[in-house]
């Protein structure tokens, strides 16, 4: 799969929340490493995000190709705007770009780096884990 076609199964599984369709983009012992959930195997990740969506819509900007510096390691990365909303309907939108390193040979991701800022959204993100966990 080139880099584009990755993009958009990757942003059409998230968009969907379905997990068996997001997984299979990955290698079974892939990480995820997330500003708000911290670093975990993508198999725990994608669970607990989609319970903690209502919904989303997601919005492509761009798409980027390039190697990694420390093993040329192939990238992709994923700008996109994330149209948030939170388990407790509250909306927690931002603009988010995903580093995919990805395996040479079988095109899936091996880790996926998330980056964005969560000064906005971490507190309605605090509020809305408490009110769901109760």
């Amino acid at each position: 799969m080139n880099a584009n076609t990755i993009a958009n199964k990757y942003l059409e599984a998230l968009e969907e929340a379905n997990i068996e369709k997001v997984l299979s983009l990955f290698t079974p012992d892939a990480l995820v490493s997330s500003p708000l959930y911290g670093e975990r195997k993508a198999a725990d990740f994608y669970p607990e995000l989609f319970e903690d969506t209502s919904s989303s819509k997601l919005t492509l900007k761009g798409v980027m190709e390039g190697k990694s510096t420390r093993d040329c390691t192939d990238l992709i990365s994923i700008w996109f705007y994330f149209d948030w909303t939170l388990a407790n309907g509250e909306p927690a939108p931002f603009n988010v770009v995903d580093v995919l390193e990805v395996d040479k040979g079988s095109r899936l991701i091996t880790k996926l780096n998330i980056v964005y800022d969560t000064f906005n959204i971490r507190s309605s993100f605090n509020l809305s884990k408490k009110q769901t966990s109760l």
